[in-house]
């Protein structure tokens, strides 16, 4: 494909068993132009005719939609799949049953579009929780951190809030960046999207953040894989996920002390969530995990060990006894109806 026709932006779209839904999220990428691709991974679907209406949309929108099937890898595998067939310039990852806001996509395109030679390593832009029992939907959006509407670097961000995280839902990756870093993610685990948007971190140089509610991350269904009893069933993979995330912040070359100061927060944010979870499960074994959750830590990197275990949240969630587990609990659940998550 030569320069000139190079597309501007590549939505991947993972999908497994997605057809109830699916085409809510297919039709609000379609509003992005022509110089976007839509690519539908079909992550080996058994239940129902998904990769018959991704290709339905194949034929319908050619040189826009293209339909590509895989056996059945997870959530990881599916978007290595939509970055190995991509051609754009930048890379949006949006989960099958969330869409993009249309009125905040034609404003977003602008800003991609809009950039001459240089262009941001990440674009950053507002979510909402879609959560279906609530008539308040929480925003998380970032003015008081970011420029609005300028290109900066870690140099240039202020303070994120307890309530603030880049998550997967809030960037558009670079693809030549992710390329860079040599993003693989694994396959048949979940919650690989804290990989997605943590792995790349210490490569971006240049950032662009638009205050508008791009993406609607939709919270409801009894399946969805930060329900809390899935996440405790699940919580072996979760532990995993913030054991290869220690690793990569370790091993990483981090030129910015506010780059680095921000993956320390991602990183107390996943032991944090691990940790309550646990507590919430409340067995003997989840209780044992939990300490070797915290020695692996301790183990490798006994300085970033002590930074975690005792900022205040990290003594909070380790404090001994019943009581102070009851009471983590209720906090825990009271934050989760704050923002929306459960």
């Amino acid at each position: 494909m030569s320069q000139k026709n190079k597309k501007l932006l590549s939505f991947i779209i993972p999908c497994y068993n997605s057809a109830e839904y699916m085409g809510r999220c297919i039709d609000s990428c379609l509003d992005a132009g022509d110089d976007t691709e839509i690519i539908v991974v079909d992550d080996g679907s058994q239940e129902d005719n998904t990769f018959e209406i991704a290709k339905e949309y194949e034929k319908k929108y050619p040189g826009i939609v293209k339909a590509v099937h895989r056996e059945n890898g997870g959530h990881g595998a599916a978007v290595n799949t939509g970055i190995e067939n991509s051609t754009a310039t930048f890379i949006k990852v949006v989960d099958s049953d969330d869409w993009l806001d249309r009125p905040a996509l034609k404003r977003v395109m602008e800003d991609l579009r809009g950039f001459g030679r240089t262009k941001p390593d990440m674009y950053i832009a507002n979510f909402v929780y879609e959560n279906q029992k609530k008539y308040h939907k929480k925003r998380v959006h970032f003015e008081n951190v970011f420029p609005v509407k300028k290109m900066f670097t870690w140099d240039n961000i202020g303070v994120f809030l307890v309530d603030q995280y880049i998550l997967m839902h809030s960037v558009i990756y670079k693809r030549s960046l992710l390329k860079k870093c040599k993003l693989k993610l694994p396959e048949k685990m979940f919650y690989v999207d804290n990989i997605f948007v943590f792995e790349p971190l210490p490569f971006v140089k240049t950032m662009y953040y638009d205050n508008v509610n791009f993406y609607r991350y939709y919270i409801g269904r009894e399946d969805q894989s930060i329900n809390e009893q899935t996440m405790i069933k699940r919580i072996d993979q979760h532990i995993a996920i913030a054991k290869r995330m220690t690793r990569t912040y370790l091993n990483a070359d981090i030129k910015s002390r506010k780059c680095r100061r921000y993956m320390i927060k991602y990183l107390s944010i996943m032991y944090q969530i691990a940790t309550i979870l646990l507590i919430v499960g409340g067995t003997p074994e989840h209780l044992e995990k939990k300490k070797e959750l915290w020695e692996f830590l301790k183990n490798e990197d006994k300085k970033l060990y002590l930074k975690m275990r005792y900022h205040p949240f990290g003594v909070i969630i380790n404090a001994p006894g019943e009581t102070s587990r009851k009471f983590l609990i209720k906090a825990y659940h009271g934050l989760g109806k704050y923002i929306g998550f459960n």
